[in-house]
């Protein structure tokens, strides 16, 4: 069987990095932090959450970068809130923008509006002008729960677009094998992904570039610029975003590591 390595032309037991970024239209100081981290750091795709408020935005910065879509169902935050794209009452919490929980998400969600809610997504990121790269799940409400999988894998084949696949050993926590279920649909997705609860990935990041394995591994990140507004979104986060985008931006160490590593950013 061809190794994803291979099909990207690459030797077998090649060390391949894809260096993500997620929230893309989340705010205008994600927007500058994604895009500066793709076209002058270290990033090589991100994912577009185009329920947003400034998704719309971020299409008017666009020029030609890898770029997917990070389908949406949840507003996490208390005071900063979105919700569905199309009529989907049973999308939607108590104060009108999506649940702010997987659970309450999973708990109430009827799967037909959660197909036609995500289908509706990549179609809009395909008419505001971007040439979708591939789909993946904000806070992996797709990718955690069988009967959500499906509504995910399904789109991602139909839209002939790689997807983001949970870890193997993530398997182990959501109890059913994602991972086989997708390559016998035929979907592509990497051999690694690294997940970090939450937001901020300084230690996790430098500890995995010394140990990369063989294959294609994906990591994740949320950069965004310090800014008034970014602060003001009520959440403590905003520090670990801005040193994402500080770390693979400003500093000199992940080339280096990488070069140590043998590995290869992939998609750049």
């Amino acid at each position: 069987m061809t190794s994803l390595a291979e099909a990207l032309r690459f030797r077998p037991g090649a060390h391949l990095l894809i260096v993500a970024c997620d929230d893309l239209g989340l705010s205008h100081a994600s927007n500058v932090g994604v895009y500066d981290a793709l076209r002058s750091g270290m990033a090589t795709t991100a994912g577009l959450m185009v329920p947003c408020p400034w998704a719309r935005e971020a299409a008017s910065r666009y020029r030609g970068e890898d770029i997917g879509v990070h389908l949406t169902l949840n507003a996490e935050y208390e005071l900063y809130r979105w919700g569905p794209i199309t009529h989907a009452p049973s999308l939607l919490g108590g104060d009108g923008g999506f649940p702010r929980t997987v659970e309450d998400v999973w708990d109430h969600a009827d799967l037909d509006e959660v197909r036609r809610e995500c289908r509706a997504q990549i179609e809009r990121a395909i008419l505001w002008g971007f040439d979708v790269s591939h789909v993946d799940a904000h806070m992996g409400t797709l990718q955690l729960r069988p009967e959500f999988f499906d509504v995910y894998l399904e789109l991602a084949t139909a839209f002939g677009l790689p997807l983001r696949m949970v870890s193997a050993a993530m398997e182990r926590y959501v109890g059913f094998p994602a991972r086989a279920v997708a390559a016998d649909a035929g979907a592509v997705f990497t051999d690694h992904f690294r997940l970090v609860p939450g937001v901020g990935s300084r230690q996790t990041f430098e500890r995995d570039l010394r140990t990369l394995r063989p294959g294609v591994t994906e990591f994740l990140l949320h950069p965004a610029v310090d800014s008034a507004e970014l602060r003001s979104l009520a959440t403590d986060d905003w520090k670990s975003r801005v040193d994402d985008h500080h770390m693979i931006c400003k500093e000199d160490w992940v080339p280096r590591l990488l070069e140590e590593a043998g590995a290869t950013v992939e998609l750049k």
